[in-house]
């Protein structure tokens, strides 16, 4: 099969990786309160890369890819709020919750 799609390869420099932008839990990798530009105009079939910090906290990993993710769907801030309280409750914050994953949830925004 030919894969005529043309994709395009975004990049960008993490200076510190909380683990709320991007949020890799739960089985999904989002792109939701951070890199506006990105989320604006990226399309279904391009890639996003992140780039580690020379001034990283952990010391400089500017060598290093700390991830790579294909876009494979595109919503706006209304359709994740209602995406994530039906399909992933663990990407809103729970700020009480001693597991780390659940409390850096990037479902922020409440419509």
């Amino acid at each position: 099969m030919k894969n005529n799609e043309n994709s395009t390869l975004y990049s960008y420099c993490i200076p510190i990786d909380d683990g709320a932008a991007p949020n890799p839990y739960w089985g999904i990798c989002s792109l939701t309160i951070c890199k506006p530009v990105i989320r604006r105009v990226a399309k279904v079939g391009d890639w996003v890369v992140g780039i580690g910090s020379k001034n990283s906290p952990i010391g400089d990993i500017s060598s290093y890819v700390v991830y790579a993710m294909k876009i494979t769907d595109v919503m706006s801030l209304q359709q994740y709020d209602n995406f994530c309280k039906k399909n992933y409750p663990n990407k809103i914050p729970n700020w009480a919750s001693d597991k780390f994953e659940l409390r850096v949830g990037d479902c922020i925004y409440d419509y």
